[in-house]
């Protein structure tokens, strides 16, 4: 049997962590309870816009666009908090759909700027009384008072 290999500074467990610890992570860990609750909130709206064929991240990366002045990509991708790879990558469907266009921008031609099209403001109309409704739902989940409130409110969405 091979032994894995640590990294360096790791030393290697005689004893494994007692069952108790994995309990103790399990019922305290805010990231953990984070994950999940934003697992299932994605998976609500997922399946509630599915009608308009627009993921929830989808419907964010649109409403980012819905602004006076069409964005730059560095302002819609911290927003997101997305890098600009995955930005782009995430912009192609939606402007194959002819949800948004995808400009040089006028005074620096480095630049590009994200433009919500007539059918991407549509598509957000149409979404928002689905949006709506969604959360009229899920924030009567969400209380948080305090710390164990809110890891309970997280365990309550998920």
């Amino acid at each position: 049997m091979s032994k894995a290999k640590l990294p360096r500074g790791v030393p290697r467990a005689v004893n494994p962590l007692p069952y108790e610890t994995t309990i103790m992570v399990r019922d305290t860990c805010l990231c953990l309870h984070v994950q999940r609750a934003a697992r299932a909130v994605a998976r609500r709206f997922d399946e509630a816009l599915r009608p308009l064929d627009l993921t929830n991240g989808q419907f964010s990366l649109l409403m980012s666009l819905n602004r006076p002045e069409p964005p730059g990509m560095a302002p819609v991708a911290e927003l997101l908090a997305m890098d600009r790879t995955t930005l782009t990558a995430n912009l192609k469907p939606l402007e194959r759909r002819g949800l948004l266009r995808v400009e040089v921008d006028a005074d620096d031609r480095r630049q590009r700027r994200l433009i919500l099209t007539d059918a991407g403001r549509a598509l957000l109309a149409a979404a928002m009384p689905i949006w709506t409704s969604t959360h009229a739902v899920l924030d009567p989940l969400v209380a948080a008072s305090g710390l164990e409130d809110f890891r309970s409110d997280l365990r309550a969405l998920s």
